[in-house]
């Protein structure tokens, strides 16, 4: 299932907040924080993969000027650039977010929550416990060898633009276009809908 942009939140032991009063709200964070928003890829193949990515989530909006606003259905990937059957497969999911941090500062949340589920960057294309890819941030078109934006291989890996599409079908890759035409180009084997898996946005 998939968790659409969404204002507010259901609490069924207070009084919902008018429908104005959230535009305003949303209107006046938008005009004093001037929030980004950014698209971040989660993959996993070791360990309870799922409960990886799910806590992968829940971390990006426990950081302070991040929110996590919509969260993509579940796909089970085949290990890149390596050997079929060498390594487990991955689950993949994208979240979109809105940040009021400058994308080098997210980054740097963003390697803090692969450390704190033990990533290891032994070796490329190695198994980890928690990729968390940083693929767009706003308009942002930024070779710098630290963070290049938009990330240099989301254009053609459907295991990063099938879930972008299935949360936001209008987006657009800066630089390469939109991420319909994009994921027509590529194929789709080995990339696979676990309609079966859910994850969730945090509460």
């Amino acid at each position: 299932m998939t968790a659409p942009f969404t204002k507010g939140h259901t609490d069924p032991t207070v009084q919902p907040v008018p429908a104005s009063v959230v535009e305003q709200v949303d209107a006046a964070d938008t005009t004093l924080q001037n929030p980004k928003r950014a698209v971040i890829a989660l993959g996993a193949n070791l360990g309870n993969r799922l409960e990886t990515l799910q806590g992968a989530i829940d971390a990006l909006e426990d950081t302070p000027g991040v929110r996590v606003k919509a969260v993509s259905p579940v796909y089970e990937t085949e290990p890149w650039g390596v050997d079929p059957g060498s390594q487990p497969s991955y689950f993949n999911a994208v979240v979109l977010v809105k940040t009021t941090l400058p994308p080098s500062s997210l980054l740097e949340r963003a390697h803090a929550v692969e450390e704190a589920f033990h990533r290891v960057r032994d070796e490329r294309w190695g198994p980890r416990t928690l990729d968390v890819d940083i693929v767009a941030y706003a308009g942002v078109v930024s070779d710098d060898p630290q963070l290049t934006l938009p990330h240099p291989r989301a254009h053609e890996r459907a295991f990063v633009l099938a879930p972008w599409y299935d949360v936001e079908p209008e987006a657009e890759l800066p630089g390469h276009g939109a991420i319909a035409g994009l994921l027509d180009a590529v194929t789709r084997e080995g990339v696979t809908p676990r309609k079966d898996l859910e994850l969730h946005l945090p509460e």
